[in-house]
């Protein structure tokens, strides 16, 4: 009697497609191998935006004794040039000279500003906890948080722009959506390698890991970079025509739809962003976590974006409607922020992480969501521009969420303990609670604005393109 012949397990290859329904993005132009050394650019965005977001704003707070609000003004700084994204992909478009490339040159000085910034950063950091030189590290910190969040974004926007180049057209997208993968997962691996380290904190520490993520970016983006755009005078000849970028913009704001979908996500970001710069320092104070367990509260975030994700590439797969997509991040990020809310009063660490892993969740449901909405939007020329715009108002509205989450927490903090009758109430966890619940409420104003979207969305002719039913990608998706 002859036995049933048993299939070969599936090869990990195969388990991978399953899981990242984007990770077929390889082809015979762009091997895998080429597009994951490509993609080590965005490891290095994700090792500065840890350092920036995480692990620096924990010691500046806790450890170096800076304001909150400061600290949070110094976070918010990169991201005030997040608007500039739309015009630094066009310039890389339309880059004239007569070495023939576009991309390299922004990619380069980008590094070169990370390079800059995190070199002189923690020098500046140690003049911050000197009285008599605070002065000169606020200006010198201010440099080095705006070259360092400058450079990140230029390197972005142009590396992406470059995979773009490279992919063939059916595997464009699929492939910038695995660079954003390999930003969430170089996130993930500096946070834990960075918390590692800084365990058992000492200023000789901090200065080691700051200037050794500054030499590791150099390395990675030369490697990223090297052999990948091949030389074309013919593209960025001098004398050739190009559409400006203010005829570019005026065609995409006469457009009717836009407006209410960028408040949407305007609102929506700003929600999920003003934490960013509270989250580690509430563990910290409140729940007396160590730095390196509080740095692992953006490895935790990262790792539920990075699922978020790959939820939101299944669902839209089965034809969920992107804005109902969105509706459900901001959902999930109100109860996350709940549990982040609850943590200290009930002393769990394990519901704070829980929460920073819920909050990655719905951020990533809610940006893929509202992406993908603004894709269906650009049928035209504008398409580029419509994405640009969608990453320039997340990133800008994020910023100032950051800044007003970190001024609010020390405005309440100050008014609840400055010695009048109501300071017997008051509690170190004050603060932060405010910003929780204020980002609770905007998270349920993003879900108004988003409702009407929803109910009046527009039906496609029988004989049109479907949009889902395309392969899509995070072009500009911003850090």
């Amino acid at each position: 009697m002859t036995q049933p012949v048993r299939p070969p397990p599936p090869h990990w290859t195969a388990l991978v497609f399953q899981l990242l329904p984007f990770a077929d993005a390889a082809s015979v132009d762009l091997p895998l191998p080429r597009l994951l050394r490509l993609a080590l650019f965005q490891v290095s965005v994700g090792m500065a935006m840890v350092l920036l977001n995480g692990t620096l704003n924990r010691v500046m707070v806790v450890e170096l004794g800076t304001p909150t609000w400061l600290v949070a003004l110094l976070i918010a700084v990169p991201l005030f040039a997040a608007p500039f994204r739309a015009l630094i992909g066009h310039k890389s478009d339309t880059h004239r000279s007569v070495l023939g490339w576009r991309r390299v040159p922004y990619i380069w000085f980008g590094t070169l500003m990370q390079f800059g910034g995190l070199a002189i950063m923690p020098f500046a950091l140690l003049l911050l906890g000197t009285t008599d030189r605070f002065e000169i590290g606020l200006v010198a910190a201010t440099a080095a948080f705006l070259l360092t969040g400058v450079g990140f974004h230029v390197t972005q926007t142009a590396g992406l722009a470059l995979a773009t180049d490279l992919a063939p057209e059916d595997k464009r997208p699929r492939a910038v959506a695995l660079l954003y993968v390999m930003l969430l997962v170089g996130m993930m691996f500096a946070a834990f390698v960075i918390g590692g380290v800084l365990s058992d904190y000492s200023e000789t520490k901090l200065v080691q890991v700051i200037q050794g993520c500054a030499l590791l970016t150099v390395i990675l983006n030369v490697v990223a970079l090297w052999k990948q755009e091949a030389r074309n005078p013919a593209v960025t000849a001098p004398d050739r025509e190009t559409a400006t970028f203010r005829e570019i913009w005026q065609a995409f704001i006469t457009d009717g739809r836009n407006a209410r979908l960028l408040t949407a996500i305007g609102i929506g970001a700003a929600g999920f962003a003003m934490q960013d710069a509270l989250l580690e320092p509430y563990g910290g104070e409140i729940l007396g976590l160590s730095v390196g367990a509080t740095t692992g509260l953006t490895g935790a975030w990262a790792l539920g974006s990075l699922f978020g994700f790959m939820l939101s590439g299944r669902a839209l797969a089965r034809g969920w409607d992107p804005l109902r997509l969105a509706g459900a991040g901001l959902v999930i990020g109100i109860n996350a922020f709940l549990l982040v809310l609850f943590a200290g009063p009930f002393g769990a660490p394990l519901m704070l992480y829980a929460g920073a892993l819920t909050i990655g969740v719905g951020l990533g449901l809610f940006s893929v969501g509202t992406l993908m909405e603004a894709m269906s939007l650009a049928k035209h020329q504008t398409a580029g521009l419509a994405l640009g715009a969608w990453g320039a108002v997340q990133a800008t509205c994020a910023g100032f969420g950051i800044a007003i989450g970190g001024l609010l927490r020390d405005g309440i903090a100050a008014l609840l303990q400055s010695g009048d009758q109501t300071a017997s109430i008051a509690m170190r966890a004050t603060g932060y609670g405010t910003v929780y619940i204020l980002e609770i409420a905007l998270l349920l104003i993003g879900l108004a604005a988003i409702g009407p979207l929803v109910s009046h969305q527009r039906r496609l002719p029988d004989d049109a393109e479907d949009p889902l039913a395309q392969p899509f990608g995070l072009v500009e998706f911003p850090t």
